[in-house]
């Protein structure tokens, strides 16, 4: 064979070679591509399945607190039926009655008493005092006449003949205070039980609006609160929504003849139309229970609902090209140069890049940055003696208390980096839900226990500080003890306990330390006090606290010069020696500044519900004190008026009296709501939240209330402390 011959049929088989490795790319291509549609089909399908429980969950939120605002002022009627009823013989003294409810709650803009014909025999035929709300004043006088005969109002028959208390629609009152309200009213009867009259408010429907209004899922969403016949009576903001757009979903609601489908559970209805500028949209509307008979309305987009989904779908694409793109070029050059590189050279870049992502990931997952707090700092250090290494240490906060933990596996090497990953996730995920120390350890033990075969295990350390109070409780599971530095250097008394990973049955215990301000607590694994110079002397743990010792005398305190001076000091000591063994380090200041306080108030209360109208009005004061708006104020009753009312059911015996204590205090960022108690101890953040897309019947009792507070409060933070309950509802009121 000529040398012609041997380089043509180099030629052809190098252009085969060619064509096959871009039917391969084409054909993977392909492959990828029907992967990734079906996922998307997947994925579209959960969205739209969700979307029904999303936007009825929302609606149901919003139908609460709707009747929480008209609750809240049935009570506050039912109050005040008996200084009325007291005052029967004495009709003068009835307006001073109604002016003092009119004064108690901005939304209230009227109060009547309307008794039936002549039963004032002195007066006229029709006797209505009413207080109104002008303004900033209020006034009283007797508007009943002939033009105003109350008697063939709805409020008044329903109240009187029917013997029913009952809201009415919405209207515009023109006759008093000018704004649009909604009556309620509820029989008024004599010392003999017979009925006389109705006694009533008219509720300006500001607070209902501005309910709806807030918190929405999307830009474009919207809500709506129609009668029970659908008429509009809550418009959404017009700087997000338009009137026309109004107009068009109220009237689909009101067209018998529109297609409607029932949502995915069957409680709500759903109408699909479209917009021109905005696509499809859908309109879920829902009555609400009991009386008011109205209706909730959810609009919303299919262009938002499905905006994250479709550009993942678009970025998905742009990916895969690219991957592509340069799968192609790598190809080429591999093709180039394949016969040139050695088989082994080839395995160790393979394996160096292998190691090199697995150390990236694994540094991905410790904290990211520093906390630095006003209250605290917490900073973290591992230096890993192979490219990966099984020490592990993370931080978050949660409900005004700093989670944390640092541990060493052992071993060495990827075996271990991977048990680390396993515990440091375990960590994250429970301690979300979980405040107990000993309980997060026992639930990361017995994951460590489950299928291990090669017997590793891990010395732990679990801490829960309570940033309020400085209480630290914490357990331990092997590992070494910290140093406390504050005045001086000492160690932190711990339980050692067995590491996890050994036994699954095992009872870890948990320990308390109230950690005054300024004080540092320094975590380390052994490899720090195991850092060994040439003549295999190792560093120590005397070593630790006289360089611990040095960098308080030089004012080095903070958590990352504390560290620092601990590396350097162990890098001085292995002149250069390699190390063995992973180090890791994790410091923590407690500072807890006081705040300056711009206003402190308390009030105390025994567990009897008859106080609640007090507790009311003491947080409404505070508001007031405050200059928060109206809306807020209300947020703040109803959320303490929960938490309080809870106390008063379940903290004490029945039958028991005990004392409740709230305090409120609030700096120029911040309001806090103290509520103490000396009952049994119950942590209602811990409590699972209620499941508010079951029915009533089908939901257990419990965790609705707990939810409402959450929603309505930045942040809520439970204590035992001295055998009391101390829950601390803080809302943010710097904006």
């Amino acid at each position: 064979m000529t040398f012609k011959q041997l380089f043509n049929k180099f030629k052809r088989s190098h252009y085969r070679n060619s064509i096959s490795a871009i039917a391969l790319i084409l054909l993977a291509g392909a492959l990828i591509e029907l992967i990734s549609l079906a996922q998307y089909n997947y994925a579209h399908n959960m969205v739209e399945e969700g979307l029904d429980y999303r936007a009825e969950n929302e609606m149901t939120l919003k139908a609460v607190l709707v009747k929480s605002i008209l609750k809240s002022h049935e009570a506050m009627v039912r109050n005040y039926l008996w200084p009325v009823q007291h005052q029967l013989k004495n009709p003068d003294a009835i307006p001073k009655i109604l002016k003092r409810l009119v004064s108690s709650n901005d939304d209230v803009m009227t109060c009547f008493a309307a008794f039936t014909p002549e039963y004032y025999p002195n007066r006229s035929r029709l006797f209505e005092p009413v207080a109104i709300r002008q303004g900033d004043s209020i006034y009283t006088k007797q508007v009943a006449s002939d033009m105003h005969d109350y008697t063939q109002r709805e409020y008044y028959y329903k109240a009187v003949l029917n013997n029913t208390p009952s809201w009415s629609d919405p209207y515009l009152d023109t006759d008093g205070c000018g704004k649009v309200v909604t009556t309620y009213a509820l029989p008024l009867t004599d010392e003999n039980g017979k009925t006389v009259g109705t006694l009533g408010i008219d509720l300006s429907t500001e607070g209902i609006i501005d309910t709806l209004n807030t918190r929405h899922n999307y830009p474009s969403t919207f809500y709506l609160l129609l009668t029970e016949d659908g008429k509009l009576i809550s418009k959404p903001d017009t700087s997000h929504t338009k009137q026309s757009d109004v107009e068009a979903v109220v009237k689909m609601i009101n067209d018998s003849t529109c297609e409607r489908e029932p949502s995915s559970s069957g409680r709500s209805k759903v109408i699909t139309f479209k917009d021109k500028k905005k696509g499809t949209g859908y309109a879920y509307h829902a009555f609400m229970k009991g009386q008011p008979h109205w209706q909730v309305v959810m609009v919303c987009y299919d262009k938002e609902v499905y905006s994250k989904l479709n550009d993942m779908r678009r970025n998905m694409l742009l990916l895969m090209l690219g991957a592509f793109s340069l799968l192609g070029f790598i190809l080429y050059r591999v093709h180039q140069y394949v016969k040139r590189l050695h088989e082994s050279r080839l395995n160790k870049e393979r394996t160096d890049s292998e190691l090199h992502v697995a150390q990236k990931i694994q540094s991905e997952m410790l904290p990211h940055s520093d906390i630095t707090r006003p209250d605290i700092d917490v900073s973290g250090k591992q230096v890993s003696a192979l490219e990966v290494g099984g020490d592990l240490y993370d931080y978050f906060i949660r409900d005004e208390k700093l989670y944390f933990c640092i541990g060493d596996v052992s071993g060495k090497g990827v075996p271990s980096s991977l048990v680390m990953a396993v515990v440091h996730s375990q960590f994250r995920s429970i301690a979300k839900h979980e405040s107990s120390p000993s309980r997060i350890m026992s639930s990361i033990n017995e994951m460590a226990c489950e299928g291990n075969e090669t017997n590793m295990f891990v010395t732990y350390f679990v801490g829960v500080l309570d940033l309020p109070t400085g209480r630290l409780r914490y357990c331990n599971a092997g590992h070494d003890a910290p140093l406390i530095i504050d005045h001086g250097v000492s160690l932190l008394q711990v339980n050692a306990n067995l590491p996890i990973g050994l036994f699954n049955d095992f009872s870890f215990t948990s320990q308390e330390y109230q950690l005054p301000q300024e004080t540092t607590l320094l975590f380390y694994t052994d490899g720090l006090t195991e850092t060994a110079d040439a003549a295999h002397n190792l560093f120590g743990l005397q070593r630790i606290i006289n360089t611990a010792q040095d960098s308080l005398e030089k004012g080095k305190t903070t958590p990352a010069e504390l560290m620092a001076c601990q590396y350097e000091a162990s890098l001085q000591f292995a002149n250069g020696t390699q190390q063995s063994d992973d180090l890791t380090m994790l410091a923590i200041h407690y500072h807890r500044p006081d705040e300056p306080l711009t206003m402190e108030e308390s009030i105390s209360l025994t567990n009897d519900v008859k106080q609640v109208p007090e507790l009311n009005q003491f947080v409404k004061s505070v508001a007031t004190r405050l200059n928060l708006e109206s809306s807020v104020s209300s947020q703040l009753m109803l959320a303490v008026e929960e938490a309080v009312v809870n106390v008063m059911n379940y903290a004490y015996p029945i039958g028991c009296t005990g004392d409740i204590r709230v305090d409120a205090k609030a700096t120029q960022k911040w309001l806090k709501f103290i509520i103490t108690d000396k009952g049994k101890a119950f942590d209602p953040t811990q409590n699972n939240n209620a499941d508010i897309t079951l029915n009533a019947e089908e939901r257990p009792i419990g965790g609705l209330g707990i939810l409402l507070v959450q929603q309505l409060m930045d942040t809520i933070n439970y204590e035992r402390v001295d055998g009391k309950n101390v829950l601390t509802l803080k809302k943010n009121i710097q904006s």
